[in-house]
């Protein structure tokens, strides 16, 4: 058997986890997450992540490494896991890279540019005066000094619009000019675990739909009341824009849960089309249907044929 960093991806409630926990019966695996939404301390119930039995049973790497206050990068995973990569194969153990944050997986393959760090200050004095003129302002603000990257953004998106501007503003190049110059990705294999028919998308839809009702009825509200009463949050915050935790919010600031478990459901699914779309743009890909209920004998084949000697 030759190791080599194996990774596995898929929208929301594809079954990664499951299947990846079903392979390290088999194989002498660890997990490295793939997931900004897992590196949160205390973000457990609306992330799904893995229990302390699964944790205590496989080793698992980037999950709770920050507070809900801080921020992760792109650049900061790519630089963990290529390290963990290696120790774990030094160790005679399979890397596994399971998650489904696509953004981390195109840094991975592609190569990252060098960025400035993420500057606190100057995105609290970018979102202020978002709150006055709106993200759309923002946006034409954007195109007028980097079109490049303005003309892939939605005008609302102002996660990356505030990047694109921090970017510019900080190292006075547009962030297009930054990803002209990249570092080496590497060419790891890529297995997804995606819906290939529409009874598929179906299957994944009704998963998604009871997958956010069971965190509703876990306590996913009484964790974010926790979270807000030990740390100075905002909806501004990348870990409460997280799926579910931005229509937690929302919710608790209106009072009004009525529609909770309905717009969280639509986020969720939302969700899993980006994410879908990023996949599809990934050629490297190998496509497992995620609806079949063989599909964690399908992954190990799969795994089991990349590990064959060349």
């Amino acid at each position: 058997m030759t190791l080599t960093p194996i990774c596995i991806a898929g929208p929301t409630g594809s079954g990664k986890t499951a299947c990846a926990m079903a392979l390290a019966e088999l194989l002498p695996v660890e997990i490295i997450s793939v997931d900004s939404a897992l590196v949160y301390r205390g973000m457990d119930i609306g992330t799904a992540k893995p229990t302390a039995a699964e944790r205590a049973a496989v080793p698992h790497h980037l999950i709770d490494l920050i507070d809900p206050t801080e921020v992760y990068s792109a650049g900061q995973f790519v630089d963990a896991a290529k390290q963990l990569a290696g120790e774990i194969l030094a160790r005679g153990r399979l890397p596994l890279l399971v998650g489904g944050t696509m953004l981390y997986f195109k840094a991975l393959f592609d190569g990252l540019s060098e960025l400035p760090q993420a500057d606190p200050v100057l995105r609290a004095s970018l979102d202020a005066r978002a709150a006055l003129i709106g993200w759309p302002a923002m946006h034409a603000e954007l195109a007028l000094i980097d079109p490049v990257t303005a003309a892939k953004l939605a005008p609302g998106d102002s996660q990356r619009i505030q990047r694109a501007l921090e970017v510019c503003t900080l190292s006075g190049r547009p962030l297009s000019e930054h990803y002209q110059q990249r570092s080496e990705g590497v060419d790891w294999p890529l297995l997804s675990l995606e819906p290939v028919s529409p009874d598929g998308r179906e299957w994944l839809h009704r998963r998604l739909e009871l997958r956010f009702k069971q965190m509703l009825a876990a306590g996913l509200l009484d964790e974010l009341r926790g979270l807000r009463e030990r740390f100075a949050l905002s909806p501004a915050l990348p870990a409460m824009r997280c799926v579910g935790y931005r229509q937690s919010w929302e919710a608790q600031e209106s009072g009004d849960f009525s529609k909770l478990a309905e717009q969280g459901t639509i986020a969720t699914r939302q969700l899993a089309k980006r994410q879908l779309t990023w996949l599809r743009s990934m050629p490297r890909r190998q496509v497992i249907a995620c609806e079949d209920p063989q599909a964690h004998l399908h992954l190990l084949a799969a795994v089991q044929r990349l590990l064959q000697p060349a």
